[in-house]
């Protein structure tokens, strides 16, 4: 009798999983951006549920649910909405005039991020974590109002413990800190770090990607952002997080990353990005000062703050590079520590090259993440059918995401060239259309090629047999790398 009544538990069990799977596939056929995507869960779902269920409902869906409602939401309060209006306003008079020969290029990008290019701006490069963090730890010893600071990966190590330390001393002194983190990628902080800086004064959230029923499953994003603020007037943006490998002191060697010190109105537009973030995280506004101010030097630089994430009605990430690459005339040169490009990306860069363009791209030699690492070999055989060029750096680990277009345009920030970056975290881009600063990024970027070496499919065909199978195993699993 017993086993009668297990055998029916177990077929209504195998049953409720099949036709699961069966809703699930409809669902995927439905919501799935890509046909390629949407027919590969669809089969997996209908033929192997057990297994392809679990998977799907955490790493099928490339839609975040709930953060544009959210701050729809908090835009129906009168004073929140009237707050937002004028500070647009304010930003609109430092709105930048560009080139009349690059208005084409680069409006599409302004009205994608719903904020202008702003005048008056000044731009440092900072080139690894040491010019970088002394830079940051710099402008926080002269905060005198508050601080915002939003890392994806915050370690407890001897540069975590700088921190700490810091904004501890800070808070001591009257400074109201916010500190933003997301906890997967921070997932190995301890509750005592967060503890103390609270008890010490400094209000601290995680992004909650999970928060709200309809969200539970939302565990393949990521809040990838890496912002710091202080007193609403300079702004940090780029490749680093808090970690002591961020400063070479890790198993891959020197850490080669690039970050940027803004100062002037697009600190306020990369400010506007943090509160954003933090309204999702905890429903609250930070008191912050709204009122755009030009760079206390004549560089008088143009920018635009480029926010992309899994929320938006577009896919903007991929945009903001299909319109990068689109608009090179002479040279592309584009850093990422990952190269998984989707189609559309893909085949605009094969077109930049076939119209004469300079396309290079720099990867780093060492793996810091094998399956994104093994993928990238798969794009070799056609990037030489088109003439793109791919390097690898050589001296440690390459992590910087820098695009170069031409000699007046540069971008610097925090989203990388896979599908992650493009369609999965939430990312931000600080767009620079600036002759001068993209002669430094070029630069730079000269000494890092310098220190590369060029790739070819020929280098994968001297692969043993084991990896070039890997390689194409790997590129299966594009959609989520």
């Amino acid at each position: 009798m017993l086993t009668d009544h297990l055998i029916g538990l177990i077929a209504a069990l195998a049953a409720l999983v099949h036709l699961s799977g069966i809703l699930s596939a409809i669902h995927a056929v439905a919501c799935v951006r890509t046909p390629q995507g949407a027919i590969a869960w669809a089969i997996s779902l209908a033929i192997f549920p057990w297994l392809a269920l679990p998977l799907y409902w955490i790493f099928g869906r490339n839609r975040f649910h709930g953060y544009a409602e959210t701050l729809c939401g908090g835009m129906a309060d009168p004073a929140n909405r009237e707050t937002v209006l004028r500070f647009l306003e304010r930003l609109r008079h430092f709105q930048a005039e560009l080139p009349p020969e690059r208005i084409g290029d680069l409006a599409a990008l302004a009205h994608l991020s719903q904020t202008p290019y702003t005048r008056g701006n000044a731009l440092d490069l900072l080139v690894d974590g040491e010019a970088t963090f002394g830079a940051i730890f710099a402008a926080m010893d002269s905060a005198e109002r508050y601080i915002l600071i939003e890392f994806f990966i915050i370690k407890d190590d001897a540069l975590g413990r700088e921190l700490h330390t810091r904004l501890l001393h800070k808070a001591a002194a009257g400074v109201v800190i916010r500190l933003l983190y997301d906890e997967i990628g921070s997932h190995a902080l301890p509750n005592r770090y967060v503890e103390t800086l609270r008890a010490g004064g400094v209000t601290v959230s995680a992004f909650h990607t999970t928060q709200g029923r309809r969200n539970r499953f939302q565990l393949n994003f990521r809040n990838h952002r890496k912002i710091v603020v202080v007193d609403g007037q300079i702004a940090f943006v780029g490749g680093l997080n808090v970690g002591d490998e961020y400063l070479g002191r890790g198993p891959l060697g020197h850490w080669r990353d690039t970050h940027l010190r803004i100062e002037g109105p697009a600190a306020q537009a990369l400010q506007a990005v943090f509160v954003q973030d933090w309204y999702w995280a905890t429903r609250q506004t930070p008191g912050v000062d709204r009122q755009p101010m030009v760079a206390m030097t004549e560089r008088d630089q143009t920018v635009l703050i480029y926010p992309t994430g899994p929320a938006d009605a577009l896919e903007c990430c991929s945009l903001f590079f299909q319109q990068a690459i689109a608009s090179a005339r002479r040279r592309l040169w584009i850093a990422s520590p990952y190269f998984v490009p989707d189609p559309p990306v893909f085949a605009a860069l094969q077109l930049a090259a076939l119209r004469g363009v300079e396309v290079r791209i720099l990867l780093p030699a060492k793996p810091d993440h094998l399956l994104v690492y093994l993928a990238s070999f798969s794009f070799l055989e056609a990037a030489d059918r088109t003439g793109i060029q791919i390097y690898r750096y050589q001296d440690g680990f390459l992590h910087q995401k820098v695009v170069l277009v031409d000699d007046d345009i540069a971008a610097v920030g925090t989203a990388n060239l896979d599908n992650r970056s493009l369609r999965l975290n939430f990312e931000v881009m600080a767009v620079a259309v600036d002759k001068i600063f993209a002669s430094q990024v070029a630069a730079m970027l000269e000494r890092d090629f310098r220190q590369a070496k060029p790739t070819s499919a020929a280098d994968l065909r001297k692969r043993s047999r084991a990896f070039r199978w890997a390689v194409r195993a790997a590129r299966l699993f594009d959609p989520i790398l």
